[in-house]
């Protein structure tokens, strides 16, 4: 059926999440106030029984010289939400299944324009979903800022290496290498990510030389994931930052540092057509290379639902999107046929 797609204006992404959306625990009420932060820890941390681990063993690959501490939290002066900040050590916690262990895993991206990270609503609350359906999670805290393609100082910034994808191809190694250990199987290991950790899901997916020197036996591991979900992807459509009222909204191109081959994994797609951050010719623009290379693509565009709804739009339609990733899930085979 024909469908004729209204064009929406895509300020990727940081800077139209600071000036269009409310930080997103004022937006669903659990924002607590600025007493409350300051006893709070100064860095981003896992709830208690789980342990965040480096995953470089030394030094990063292409470090920024002097970078600025972590820290957490929004500007002096926002309501509070767990924001990480100025991350320049990577790390990654594992989330063991609730119950049933099914074997698969995923990684989960959290957004942020590639400037900071979302740690709670397209973090841990993604990993509370997943686990309690018998999935390991392994959440990224992959470095920022400015590292990968972000708005900054009104312009488009590509850094000349995309540290986020080192960070992704060296922690599905880790996960590989290590497959045992967190009892899952290597060859159900796939991500999830939201916004730019939408795209980082994409450069994970189309990139499956290291972009960086192996370090150990973990960089000897595939680093293509089995699966890959992107949900409100952002910085993927060639288009993006035209002038809305002169581009062509009919042409659905990439942008060049996204490459689709038949070996890009199976693929699921979550946007609104109402989200004025990302807009939904981000996800359309995937979704027709992910098909003109033949890769197994399911797509699910809600009229409403803005941006960064993560789990958090239960009474719209939109909030039906993890029982619809479920499914997925069952009908490729990661958690077996759904019935």
């Amino acid at each position: 059926m024909s469908r004729t797609w209204r064009p929406f204006v895509c300020g990727l992404c940081l800077l139209s999440l600071a000036s269009e959306m409310p930080d997103p625990a004022r937006a669903h009420g659990t924002g607590v106030s600025q007493a409350t932060h300051q006893a709070r820890p100064s860095v981003w941390q896992p709830s208690p029984g789980h342990v965040q681990l480096a995953i470089w063993p030394g030094p990063v690959p292409d470090a920024l010289p002097n970078p600025k501490p972590e820290t957490l939290g929004p500007p002096a002066g926002r309501e509070w939400w767990p924001r990480a900040n100025d991350v320049s050590r990577p790390t990654m916690t594992v989330y063991a299944p609730k119950g049933r262990n099914t074997g698969a895993a995923i990684l989960v991206f959290p957004g942020g324009g590639y400037q900071m990270l979302a740690m709670d609503l397209e973090g841990t609350e993604i990993c509370n979903w997943l686990t309690s359906r018998g999935i390991t999670c392994i959440l990224l805290k992959y470095r920022v800022p400015d590292s990968g393609p972000t708005w900054k100082d009104e312009h488009r910034y590509y850094p000349k290496v995309q540290t986020a994808l080192q960070d992704a191809q060296r922690t599905i190694g880790l996960v590989r290498r290590h497959a045992a250990r967190y009892k899952v199987d290597p060859h159900r290991i796939g991500v999830i990510g939201f916004s730019a950790g939408g795209h980082l899901v994409a450069a994970v997916s189309t990139h499956f030389t290291r972009t960086y020197m192996p370090v150990d036996d973990a960089d000897r591991e595939s680093c293509r994931p089995d699966f890959a979900m992107a949900v409100y992807p952002g910085h993927l459509w060639i288009h993006e930052d035209e002038d809305p009222a002169t581009r062509d909204d009919t042409e659905l191109g990439l942008r060049p540092d996204i490459r689709v081959t038949s070996d890009t994994p199976p693929t699921f797609l979550v946007q609104a057509e109402d989200d004025r951050v990302d807009g939904v010719e981000q996800s359309l623009a995937y979704y027709v290379a992910l098909k003109k290379a033949g890769v197994p693509t399911e797509m699910h565009l809600y009229a409403q639902g803005g941006h960064a709804f993560g789990l958090r739009s239960p009474r719209l339609p939109v909030g039906r999107w993890p029982l619809l990733a479920e499914q997925w899930l069952h009908a490729i085979g990661v958690l077996g046929l759904h019935r």
